[in-house]
């Protein structure tokens, strides 16, 4: 079988330390008894390999033609479980009929709109197992009241409890990206529902990070404060001081507020 060759516009680059793959592979934990997991971006499968000697019921997704027909050949008896699609367009709930976990090592350049689509899909992806730029994967993992702490931190972590894992250094990939890599892990939680209005928590939680640096009173005037809610001291504050909670309270009082 011909290699396949990394391509620079799809963000490839490929993982060559068999180590790194299988710790990778051992830290999808089955989370909710979950048997089901969704690879994204396998390229020539060295992930795939050690999620296959762990019996996962493995599925693959993978945009790149060469990579398909290249796991077809590998992976035969994976038949039709191999899908040729832009995992962000591709609806996977008819595919994957229930609950499933996502792994993978995954193209930086679309990393953080995986995460939104894997937010939306939040009551079917039970756990996801991934490498990601370190960046962001610390920003994903990062507690509030530091400057990583984020967008992304916030909604993830209404819905799931994250780890960051482990650091991987840029010289065990073909080819080698110009940053270090994190491995971070996320587990659904409890919440099937927070106690607020989910499309505008999303709302003030964008609008309240889009001028971090601006208390929350400036940032979330675009929304429409009473006088009542400016008052408030939790506009006093900036976002990244904000917890889930204390953004549900936020979302909570400015529901209350258009009501009144």
């Amino acid at each position: 079988m011909e290699k396949v060759k990394p391509k620079k516009h799809l963000g490839q680059h490929f993982l060559t330390d068999l180590g790194i793959a299988e710790k990778i592979a051992k830290a999808v934990t089955g989370h909710q008894d979950v048997r089901k997991v969704l690879e994204i971006g396998p390229g020539m499968g060295v992930l795939t390999d050690f999620l296959l000697k762990e019996n996962w019921d493995l599925y693959l997704v993978d945009i790149d033609s060469e990579s398909i027909q290249y796991l077809h050949q590998k992976y035969s008896d994976l038949g039709d479980k191999i899908i040729e699609a832009d995992y962000l367009k591709k609806d996977f709930g008819p595919i994957m009929c229930g609950s499933y976990a996502v792994a993978g090592n995954f193209p930086y350049n679309i990393s953080s709109q995986i995460f939104f689509k894997i937010l939306e899909e939040r009551n079917s992806v039970t756990e996801v197992v991934c490498m990601l730029q370190k960046e962001v994967a610390q920003r994903i993992a990062s507690p509030k009241g530091n400057k990583d702490y984020g967008i992304l931190s916030v909604l993830l972590q209404a819905y799931y409890e994250i780890e960051y894992l482990f650091t991987v250094p840029p010289g065990v990939f073909n080819p080698p990206p110009k940053v270090n890599s994190g491995v971070i892990r996320l587990k659904r939680n409890k919440v099937r529902q927070l106690e607020c209005d989910e499309k505008l928590f999303f709302r003030v939680v964008k609008q309240g990070f889009n001028t971090r640096r601006k208390t929350l009173r400036n940032a979330l005037k675009p929304l429409g404060l009473s006088d009542k809610l400016k008052e408030d001291a939790i506009l006093d504050k900036r976002a990244e001081q904000l917890d889930v909670q204390e953004f549900v309270i936020l979302t909570k009082k400015l529901q209350e507020s258009w009501n009144q």
